[in-house]
């Protein structure tokens, strides 16, 4: 048992690297477009094209932050999904988990998934003004037009475009069709954040609270005014709501030498 008079010392400085992990696009995170990642060490990449085993993303994921010996995976909704599968695997050197957008099992109904699954047999053209089409309208929010950044549908659309191959997006999309790990949520073991846009049409608040229910300790900030795609929508509001969880981790206190639970 611990005494009621035990004493605590304040961790020495050691900030994480943040690991940003990319959404369903594949593209890698535009650091220097969220000032509050300012300062902080970050690391983010591409995400490699047609896998289709969010395993096998986190296999890849744990091979780029093997070298960190302390990191906090930042994973942005298919990101969070990846996130999420490295981190109940309890990687050497996890500190901190926050995702945005994300979910534990699959939350589209079943024709969303036959939809999306149908990217498989759209040619190009069909795939660019149909699929993509389909995909952007399904990431819109109301509050897209008044945001910190204003989007539009044909921005996201451009985003895809650009980034997501025809055989990667089919892919991605066969990798959480079964997806479901409300089951393991309990091996996270890591302060967590959970980040919710007030308004996503794609994967609703549902899929947070499970989250937030299965995960020992979770917290949950619900971003006001804000869609699915609120990293590109309001870089700062998003990126200081990070800051703020990653400089808490840096303030949590230890135990003192010689005091034991």
């Amino acid at each position: 048992m611990t005494s009621n008079d035990e004493t605590w010392n304040v961790a020495e400085p050691s900030v994480p690297t943040v690991v940003c992990v990319p959404c369903f696009s594949g593209a890698p995170w535009d650091i220097d477009s969220l000032p509050g990642l300012a300062g902080l060490p970050t690391r983010t990449m591409r995400l490699p094209e047609d896998i289709d085993s969010v395993e096998a993303y986190a296999d890849i994921l744990a091979d780029e932050v093997a070298d960190l010996d302390s990191f906090v995976l930042a994973g942005d909704s298919f990101g969070a999904v990846i996130s999420l599968a490295l981190a109940s695997r309890q990687p050497e050197g996890l500190v901190g988990l926050v995702l945005s957008g994300g979910f534990a099992a699959n939350p589209l109904p079943q024709w969303k998934g036959v939809a999306a699954a149908l990217s498989k047999f759209a040619g190009g053209a069909l795939y660019r003004q149909g699929i993509l089409r389909f995909h952007a309208f399904q990431l819109a929010s109301r509050f897209d037009a008044t945001a910190e950044v204003p989007q539009t549908q044909d921005d996201v659309r451009a985003l895809f475009r650009t980034h997501t191959p025809r055989a990667s997006y089919t892919a991605r999309v066969t990798s959480v069709t079964s997806f479901n790990m409300l089951d393991c949520l309990g091996r996270i073991e890591v302060p967590t954040l959970l980040i919710t846009p007030a308004d996503d049409r794609l994967v609703g608040d549902a899929a947070a609270k499970e989250m937030l229910r299965g995960i020992r300790g979770s917290t949950e900030v619900v971003l006001p005014r804000t869609g699915h795609m609120f990293r590109f929508t309001h870089p700062a509001l998003y990126s200081s709501t990070i800051r703020t969880f990653v400089d808490a981790l840096n303030e949590r206190p230890v135990p003192a030498a010689g005091v034991t639970g």
